[in-house]
């Protein structure tokens, strides 16, 4: 009700209040008077409308922020990227907060990790380019998110930070826990475990979170293996899940999952890439690899065929990387990691045959 001079309402909001004692009880009942009747049907209603405008409202502020980040993009490519690299240049904090005040995280992450590629070495200019392209594409996906398959469309909601719950049917499977490792995300702490089905063949993952300087509180003993059922989440490929029910403890493995060449992962990683643009990586379990030092890195080479997979950079200066030397010897042996773009980075490897100090088939974690 708006006040007029002195604190007294208008003569047009006397006029409409009157004419609303004069409206019958069907025109003037609301939800809220449904509630109050006790009608559950009536809530549900009620909150899901909500639930839709506040949805509504959210994709609304996502949109601005999207058309907002095209237009810095557009800015940075026209003024020239060696502007990107000069100290003190704000443009990504500055833009990624923005992005987090139109409730958009996922954008605000990827634009903040554009912060750090002008201090990455020699080529960084190629490289802010394909960063910058990539956000491109996930802001294009979002401003014709109405033109997309109904998967790819989940998964741009999933990148640019929309959560969504866990849906479909559940799979009950025996579940090999692969791998489990903790990266810092922002503020929080991220948990990735990797989970293997050996009825269905399926490779699973499990995301949880913790608080600042605390791990999450979920927790999988690697190599172990858990009756239980889970429940996938739309988009990623598939890949996210939700744990559910768990039907006893988890017992002890004795042989790691069934795995393929390099070049098998090579082909999964391109082909989940269509589903999924802006893919880092995609699990995979090698069987037989050796271990190989090449120039300053090391390589993955195949027993069987020779074929090889660069390791993975950012594993090269982890204790892991020796571990994984040191369990094969020179002989080949599975590893499980995950392949994408800047190549393999291994996560647990299953002892060879013979292995001295360790049983042979037990899984030892490369994190």
């Amino acid at each position: 009700m708006v006040l007029s001079h002195g604190g007294e309402p208008r003569r047009s909001d006397r006029l409409a209040g009157h004419r609303k004692t004069e409206e019958g009880p069907a025109d003037v009942l609301d939800d809220a008077s449904l509630e109050l009747a006790g009608k559950p049907g009536a809530r549900a209603a009620s909150a899901d409308r909500a639930a839709a405008r506040r949805a509504e409202r959210r994709a609304e502020r996502v949109t601005g922020g999207a058309q907002e980040l095209e237009q810095r993009l557009t800015d940075l490519l026209r003024g020239g990227l060696s502007e990107a690299g000069r100290p003190g240049y704000g443009l990504w904090e500055e833009t990624a907060a923005r992005m987090v005040d139109a409730q958009a995280p996922g954008l605000a992450a990827r634009t903040r990790e554009l912060e750090s590629i002008p201090a990455s070495g020699p080529g960084w200019p190629a490289r802010l380019l394909e960063e910058c392209a990539l956000l491109h594409l996930l802001d294009s996906a979002w401003l014709r998110l109405g033109l997309l398959p109904g998967p790819l469309a989940a998964t741009v909601r999933t990148r640019v930070g929309l959560t969504s719950s866990a849906e479909g049917p559940s799979v009950r499977d025996h579940w090999l826990v692969l791998a489990q490792y903790d990266t810092p995300d922002g503020r929080i702490v991220t948990r990735r475990i990797w989970l293997y089905g050996g009825g269905s063949g399926r490779i699973a993952l499990l995301l949880s979170y913790g608080a600042p300087g605390r791990a999450p509180a979920r927790a999988l003993p690697v190599g172990a293996v858990i009756d239980a059922e889970v429940t996938p989440y739309p988009g990623g490929g598939g890949l996210r899940v939700e744990l559910g029910t768990a039907f006893g403890e988890p017992v002890a493995a004795g042989a790691p999952p069934p795995g393929g060449t390099t070049a098998d992962a090579v082909a999964a990683y391109g082909n989940a890439l269509r589903d999924d643009p802006w893919l880092d990586a995609w699990p995979a379990a090698l069987r037989d690899v050796v271990p190989v030092p090449s120039g300053d890195g090391w390589q993955l080479v195949g027993a069987t065929d020779g074929s090889a997979l660069p390791v993975a950079a950012s594993a090269l200066s982890r204790p892991g990387l020796w571990k994984l030397v040191a369990l094969s010897g020179g002989s080949p042996l599975t590893v499980f990691g995950e392949c994408g773009h800047r190549g393999f980075d291994p996560l647990v490897a299953w002892c060879p045959a013979g292995s001295e100090g360790v049983g042979p088939g037990a899984a030892v974690a490369l994190t």
